[in-house]
C-alpha cells in the first residue's frame, strides 16, 4: 500500500478519462497531462491507460508499506526518495517504509505545474463508467470521489513485484516544444462562432499573449488579455462542449474548458485547442503566458500523428532496457 502523508490539496487518482460518457452529462476527467500519464504507464511495462497521481500542488509526501517501482513523470519537482535526489522521467525502485517526497516544480521557463506519480501495474481503484479517473464535480470515480487526503491509502497493483529500473526518457517538452516568439504555445482550431467576433479581436487573439489567471483549475482556465468582442451580442442555447473548447462570456475575456470539465455551455465558441496539444496546457502554471497559433484539421491530424509516433518510439526505448526485444 502506499499511504498518502500530505494533505496538499488536489492530488487526485486519474488515468487517461472517462471517454464516451459524454451522452450521459458525464464529463471525461483523466490526467491533465495525458502524455507524462502514457510515459510513466510505458516506463514501468503498465497498460497506457493505467491510472496514477496527479500531483498539482507541493510539496507532497508518500510512504510506500511495500517495494514498489515508480516511475515520475510531468513537471520536474526535485524528487527525493528518504535523502536520494531522484531524476525526473526515469524509473525508480522504492523499498518498504521509503518516503517519496515531491519539492517545488524546477526548470525556469520550462518549468511544469503537475508531476505524475506513476506505479507499477497502477493504481488499483474500482473502475466506474470505464475509468478510474476522479470526477471532482460528481464526487465519484479514483478515491472516494475526491482529492487524497492525508492518510488516504492506494493499493498498487504490481506492487512487490520484480520491474527494470534505471532508466528513463527525454521529456516532451524538449522532444517535442512549440513556441511563438519565445513564449510557450499551442495550437488552436477556430470554431462555430469565430467569425462573429470583430476583426480586430480575432487578430488580438492569435497576435497577443494570454496570461492564465488564479481562476483556472482542472474545469477550465481563465486567461487575461485583450477582451474579445463580438460583432453583435449572441445568445445561445446550451450546447454540448468538450476539453479544449475556447469559450467568451460577456467579459470578453476566454475560458478554455479543462479536463474537469461540464459537458454542456452557452457561451459562444471561439476555438479549439487540438487535442495534441492538451498536455502542453495541462502543464502551464498559473501565471505564465502563452500564445495561440492557428492551426487546420490536416495540421491539427499530423500534430496527433506526432505525438503517437513519439510514445511509440519511447515503447520501443523501454521495450530494449526491459529486455522485451530480445528475440
Amino acid at each position: 500500500m502506499i499511504e498518502i502523508l500530505s494533505s496538499a490539496a488536489l492530488a487526485t487518482v486519474q488515468d487517461l478519462g472517462r471517454t464516451g460518457s459524454l451522452r450521459w452529462g458525464v464529463g471525461t476527467s483523466g490526467a491533465m497531462d495525458n502524455l507524462a500519464l502514457a510515459a510513466g504507464n510505458l516506463l514501468l511495462g503498465n497498460a497506457l491507460g493505467a491510472a496514477a497521481v496527479e500531483v498539482p500542488v507541493f510539496p507532497f509526501k508518500v510512504r510506500f508499506g511495500e517495494d514498489c517501482a515508480f516511475a515520475l513523470t510531468g513537471a520536474d519537482c526535485a524528487a527525493r526518495l528518504d535523502d536520494q535526489p531522484l531524476l525526473p522521467w526515469w524509473v525508480h525502485q522504492a523499498r518498504a517504509g521509503q518516503v517519496l517526497t515531491l519539492g517545488l516544480p524546477q526548470g525556469g521557463a520550462q518549468r511544469g505545474s503537475r508531476a505524475m506519480l506513476c506505479v507499477a501495474g497502477g493504481i488499483d481503484v474500482p473502475e466506474v463508467l470505464g475509468s478510474r479517473s476522479t470526477q471532482l464535480r460528481g464526487a465519484f470515480g479514483g478515491h472516494e470521489g475526491r482529492a487524497l487526503q492525508r492518510g488516504d491509502m492506494l493499493r498498487a497493483a504490481g506492487a512487490g513485484t520484480a520491474s527494470r529500473t534505471g532508466f528513463g526518457l527525454v521529456p516532451p517538452a524538449l522532444a517535442l516544444p512549440l513556441a511563438r516568439d519565445g513564449v510557450a504555445a499551442v495550437r488552436v482550431l477556430p470554431a462555430a462562432e469565430y467569425m462573429a467576433f470583430e476583426p480586430a479581436s480575432r487578430d488580438a487573439f492569435w497576435s497577443g499573449e494570454w496570461k492564465i489567471t488564479p481562476q483556472s483549475d482542472r474545469y477550465g482556465y481563465r486567461l487575461d488579455g485583450e477582451p474579445l468582442r463580438p460583432i453583435a451580442p449572441m445568445e445561445l442555447r446550451s450546447h454540448g462542449i468538450v476539453p479544449g473548447v475556447i469559450q467568451v462570456p460577456h467579459s470578453g475575456q476566454p475560458i478554455i474548458q479543462m479536463r474537469d470539465a461540464q459537458p454542456s455551455g452557452g457561451y459562444p465558441k471561439f476555438g479549439t485547442v487540438i487535442e495534441a496539444d492538451m498536455w502542453r496546457l495541462g502543464q502551464a502554471p498559473i501565471g505564465s503566458r502563452m500564445r495561440f497559433i492557428e492551426t487546420t484539421w490536416d495540421e491539427a491530424l499530423a500534430a496527433l500523428d506526432e505525438v503517437r509516433a513519439w510514445l511509440d518510439k519511447v515503447a520501443r526505448v523501454v521495450a530494449l532496457h526491459r529486455g522485451a526485444a530480445r528475440v
